[in-house]
């Protein structure tokens, strides 16, 4: 028996999802690269994330994107623990202090090689 994307039975799971995000970028709503935006009202450890971690704000420095620094680090998925934040978080401030059009690049390419991925919705 052959397992479908997302199913089960497969440990990998696809961004196919994120398409429809394509319209958000196109209206100007969103970067193609940036941090990606968050639910409100998103925990980890039981804290909404600017009461975990107080830089949390600073990555609104910067329109969401569609892909990011985390997404390619493998920083995706839920945020059980404040380390899964702050790992996510980190690569946010990273992205937004070194940004750089070869590096957006570079980002959109490597992109490609996750949008399978264990810790895809």
């Amino acid at each position: 028996m052959r397992a479908s994307p997302g199913s089960a039975l497969s440990s990998e799971k696809n961004s196919i999802d994120e398409l429809p995000q394509l319209l958000n970028v196109l209206k100007g709503d969103m970067s193609l690269v940036g941090p990606r935006p968050h639910a409100l009202g998103s925990t980890a450890s039981d804290q909404l994330y600017w009461k975990a971690d107080r830089q949390y704000l600073l990555r609104h420095s910067l329109k969401p994107g569609l892909t990011g620094l985390a997404q390619i680090r493998g920083f995706r998925g839920t945020t059980e623990h404040t380390k899964d934040l702050t790992d996510r978080l980190g690569a946010d401030l990273e992205y937004i202090s070194t940004w750089s059009l070869a590096r957006d690049v570079e980002i959109l390419v490597r992109t490609l090689g996750v949008l399978r991925h264990h810790n895809a919705y």
